[in-house]
């Protein structure tokens, strides 16, 4: 699933190809993509011959500015936003093509089908989208002193990989990048948030900004499936600098122990038990 890393890299390019675009027409030819609008017809109606104003990421969800609507954009765990010319080949599992009054396009694609796109109105985010707008602090964003974390660390007490992926509490992190972020601070993913000493509350709030940051300089993880790409069809580079995330049996490179696979709610977990505490 694309995490905060590969959505802000998404964002960037937005921001430069689409933003100021007129949208001529809206095709949907793939419903659950649409599945919130009980009318197919609801996105078309409301996105043609609108402006894109501005496009916003929170957490892992994208929000273009439309007048006084939101159209949010929920990659799910295959979905990728594509730029290409009226002409390109229409590549399998398109469910969603926007064109622009001065040509091109921006064509929705998720094999899987669990992200989606829908339109709401800006005054009522809150209160029809609370999953959106009760989204915790982004640690790209956002500007938090590394003891306000530790003190939102404390008042928790659960497991620090179940913390780092709740969305409430810190937005956008998923499997890969709770995992990284734990190896960086020398954490293991089973610590109890309320018994992290101040120099370990430190470590994980730098480990925390420098990865995200990192990642997102290199444009993001691209795993072996291909179900990240970038707005130009691109992959990331950030998988090659991976620590732990799906490298099992290989060596740490912090203290040359083997990496090992735990498995942790339904998912793999991926740590060295050597140098994580």
């Amino acid at each position: 699933m694309p995490e905060l890393p590969e959505v802000e890299t998404l964002r960037g390019d937005l921001e430069r190809e689409v933003v100021g675009r007129k949208i001529k027409s809206v095709e949907v030819t793939g419903k659950r993509s649409t599945r919130r609008h009980a009318d197919p017809a609801t996105l078309p109606a409301r996105l043609e011959g609108a402006k894109i104003e501005g496009v916003r990421r929170k957490g892992k969800y994208l929000l273009f500015s439309v007048g006084a609507d939101w159209l949010i954009i929920h990659l799910g765990m295959s979905g990728q936003l594509i730029k290409a010319a009226s002409k390109d080949p229409v590549a399998p599992h398109t469910h969603v093509t926007i064109s622009f009054t001065q040509g091109g396009q921006l064509r929705y694609v998720d094999p899987r089908t669990f992200g989606e796109l829908f339109v709401v109105g800006k005054d009522a985010l809150a209160s029809e989208v609370p999953e959106v707008a009760e989204l915790g602090f982004d640690p790209v964003e956002d500007i938090l002193s590394w003891n306000a974390f530790g003190g939102m660390l404390q008042a928790r007490k659960v497991k620090l990989k179940t913390l780092l992926m709740d969305q409430r509490f810190l937005a956008g992190l998923g499997n890969i990048y709770s995992d990284e972020v734990l190896w960086t601070a020398g954490l293991r993913y089973d610590r109890s948030s309320d018994s992290l000493t101040t120099q370990e509350v430190r470590r994980l709030y730098r480990a925390l900004i420098e990865v995200l940051h990192e990642a997102i300089k290199l444009r993001g993880s691209t795993l072996g499936d291909q179900q990240y790409l970038d707005l130009h069809g691109k992959p990331g580079n950030y998988q090659a600098e991976h620590k732990v995330y799906a490298r099992e049996g290989q060596a740490c490179s912090r203290c040359r122990a083997v990496v090992v696979r735990h498995k942790w709610s339904g998912r793999s977990t991926f740590l060295c038990e050597a140098c994580q505490v």
